[in-house]
């Protein structure tokens, strides 16, 4: 009888505010899409971060005849060369993987990365440098290397792929920042919202809850079907943003990002299942916590 009683009452809350129960299912749809958005941007740049750092090499080029390096004062010799591939050997099991690229190797990749451009027809090959492409087992201790060899006679520079990355990661992470902070704000409107039709709720219905008072029901007794009204909404809405997240992984990630970018790693289902389980929690906790707290001042008049 009871169990009936708290449905009915939900049922006629609901009825009695449709309009602003919509909009609550609406605005926490809304926000909770945005906080599961940025969710996802953070796994996304975790997941490209793996994808690429372990990637990562780090080109050890070395002084030809056109170097304008300090370091250099004419092309590496076969003993420095020697040396410095000696000296990548001492460093493992730091150094993985090391490639050597002689002139005309660098000049054939180089035709074919610009060609049909001015570029290549200005070039030869023996402006092009050899190098060392050193793969690392911790991508993460590249700075090693660079320490290593910058300044060492017959080396012209050193580059690492992290400084490209870390600025594209740092962009990245903005527009994470950024749909988190929209989320913030759009998730305290969605909570002052439901705050709101909470308490137009409990107004209409001020005369069943003075009865309910006089027969003795408990605070808890009385507030449970409000509470559970805001759950609903809040569950509904979850359970929409979640819609949305599962829509944007198949129909924009799957079907459009990943045929166009195959170069890199993108986020897999586990991830969207693991922040639309979030979001739904949050949904449901956040409209409880805001009906709880306005009940509680309400019951207090």
């Amino acid at each position: 009888m009871r169990a009936q009683f708290i449905a009915s009452e939900i049922g006629i809350g609901l009825r009695r505010n449709l309009t602003m129960t919509i909009a609550v299912v609406v605005t926490t749809a809304i926000s909770l899409a945005l906080f599961g958005a940025g969710l996802l941007i953070r796994a996304q740049v975790g997941a490209m971060k793996d994808y690429w750092y372990n990637k990562v090499e780090v080109s050890i080029f070395l002084c030809n005849a056109e170097s304008v390096s300090p370091n250099c004062t004419g092309p590496v010799t076969p003993a420095q060369r020697s040396a410095i591939y000696a000296a990548l050997m001492s460093l493992k099991p730091l150094v993985a993987q090391v490639y050597y690229e002689n002139q005309q190797q660098a000049f054939a990749h180089f035709e074919q990365q610009f060609k049909g451009t001015s570029i290549a027809q200005n070039v030869t090959a023996a402006a092009m440098p050899e190098s060392f492409r050193v793969k690392l087992s911790n991508p993460k201790q590249y700075q090693v290397i660079t320490d290593a060899f910058t300044g060492r006679p017959g080396v012209d520079q050193v580059q690492d792929q992290h400084a490209i990355l870390d600025k594209f990661f740092k962009v990245l992470g903005g527009f994470q920042a950024a749909a988190l902070f929209i989320a913030l704000v759009e998730i305290v409107a969605a909570a002052l919202l439901i705050s709101n039709t909470i308490r137009v709720s409990a107004f209409s219905r001020r005369r069943e809850t003075g009865i309910m008072r006089l027969v003795g029901a408990s605070s808890f007794y009385i507030q449970l079907p409000f509470l559970l009204e805001g759950a609903i909404a809040g569950l509904i809405g979850g359970l929409i943003a979640s819609g949305s997240l599962f829509a944007v992984k198949a129909y924009f990630v799957d079907a459009k990002l990943v045929p166009s970018f195959p170069f890199t790693n993108f986020i897999g289902w586990n991830a969207v299942w693991g922040t639309s389980a979030v979001v739904v929690v949050v949904g449901v906790l956040l409209s409880a916590i805001a009906s709880l707290l306005t009940l509680r001042r309400f019951l207090r008049v």
